[in-house]
């Protein structure tokens, strides 16, 4: 096949340069795509060499294997906003403003359907995430400005549902349109079939883990200002600098320096972002934690049928801080003075450092406190290789699914 002179393939890439921890061996090929058209064309060129394939972005939440991929990777560099559907106190009500650029691209679910003072903007998915964030909190809309700063790129943000201070993708996102390795063509989802939940969604669980390459996203957002109560961290930020007005651009810059402050840039600093995932539990295990001093967040959510249930949440920095962890060094990956939550590769070369880092870990945290921690960056494997190590081919613990914590234990680490 002859194929668009534009695509570019590149053989025996190295993953430790295109993932943000450093680690793994060379792919087969990497694919690069900038038009969504070329997407097929590289689903074709694995298929042709019986390859398997891998998606990527800025590699922020990805682990390489020391045997590297042996198969197609492929980096979504498909950039650009649309705005599909504005509309403002200053236009008429009902009568929103539509760009020219995407008038091809109305369909009467994405039209006129949502109250003023509202954007619906179509994204790429190569697009960095943070730019995203900073293009529509300048513009006065709300929804994602708590996210600010995350690393990564558009079309991943969907897969981990990722979220921060009280946002998630799942809050905002409208639909994504895909290509479909399965069908082999071009598909719409709706956010309401994509079963999220915490760093859960199709794109990353079960048998549709894979199968579907994210080409853009369209979110909706609501021009108004973010209300509290925020999160402590957040809140501490705002009354440290005596900040009582609330504008998107104001809770994205308070999170910013937040996140400045305690994180790492992973373009410089070898990680992974969050490598531990926080936890959920159940009311008994709940109340086990908080008789043994662990603070644990409640909030009141509301499941798909309409019915009310109330969330326990455990800061998993919390708990390694509290182990007596932060700043120590495992196999040569540092849990960050700064931010629990985060490992830093200062001198590991391979996949078993790491697992032993994680490992010594993690028994830590269940000695003290009886909790099991799992693992957030997902590993770049084959999708048919499911272990019970591979976040990305397992279910994420939802909150019908909690962590467990026992009487036994907790009374044991008193």
């Amino acid at each position: 096949m002859l194929y668009n002179i534009y695509m570019i393939i590149r053989e025996n890439v190295k993953l430790s340069e295109l993932t943000t921890m450093r680690l793994g061996g060379p792919a087969d090929f990497l694919i690069e795509i900038e038009d969504p058209n070329e997407c097929a064309e590289a689903f074709e060129f694995a298929e042709e060499k019986n390859l398997p394939v891998y998606f990527l972005g800025l590699g922020a939440n990805t682990i390489a294997l020391d045997s590297g991929f042996p198969g197609v990777i492929i980096k979504n560099n498909i950039k650009g906003f649309k705005i599909l559907e504005e509309s403002s106190a200053d236009s008429p009500k009902n009568s929103p403003r539509t760009s020219s650029k995407s008038s091809d691209k109305q369909s009467p679910s994405k039209a006129s359907k949502y109250p003023p003072e509202t954007l619906l903007i179509e994204v790429g998915g190569g697009e960095i995430w943070d730019d995203f964030v900073e293009f529509v909190t300048k513009k006065g809309f709300s929804g994602v400005e708590a996210m600010s700063k995350i690393p990564g790129t558009v079309a991943a943000a969907p897969v981990q549902n990722i979220g921060a201070y009280g946002q998630e993708v799942s809050q905002t996102l409208v639909s994504v349109e895909a290509f479909d390795s399965l069908l082999d063509e071009y598909v719409e989802i709706p956010a309401s079939e994509m079963d999220f939940a915490y760093r859960h969604s199709i794109f990353n669980s079960g048998e549709t883990a894979g199968r579907y390459f994210i080409l853009t996203c369209t979110f909706r957002l609501e021009k108004k200002n973010p209300e509290p109560p925020f999160y402590n961290s957040l809140q501490s930020y705002l009354d440290a600098h005596k900040i009582t007005s609330f504008t998107p651009e104001v809770i994205r810059h308070a999170v910013s320096e937040i996140r400045a402050e305690k994180l790492p840039d992973p373009a410089e600093i070898p990680s992974a972002g969050s490598f531990f995932k926080n936890i959920y539990l159940d009311k008994s295990s709940a109340r086990l934690a908080e008789e043994k001093g662990i603070p644990v967040r409640k909030t009141e959510k509301t499941d798909k049928s309409g019915k009310s249930f109330i969330e326990y949440k455990v800061n998993t920095g919390w708990l390694l801080e509290n182990a007596g962890l932060k700043g120590k060094l495992f196999h040569g990956f540092r849990v960050s003075d700064k931010a629990a939550l985060i490992l830093i590769n200062e001198s590991a070369s391979s996949e078993n450092d790491l697992e032993l880092a994680k490992q010594e870990i993690s028994a830590a945290v269940r000695e003290k406190f009886g909790l099991t921690l799992e693992q957030e960056p997902v590993f770049i494997k084959p999708h048919t290789e499911e272990t019970s190590e591979n976040p990305e081919t397992t279910s994420e613990k939802k909150s019908s699914e909690p962590n467990k914590i026992s009487k036994n234990s907790s009374e044991r680490n008193s």
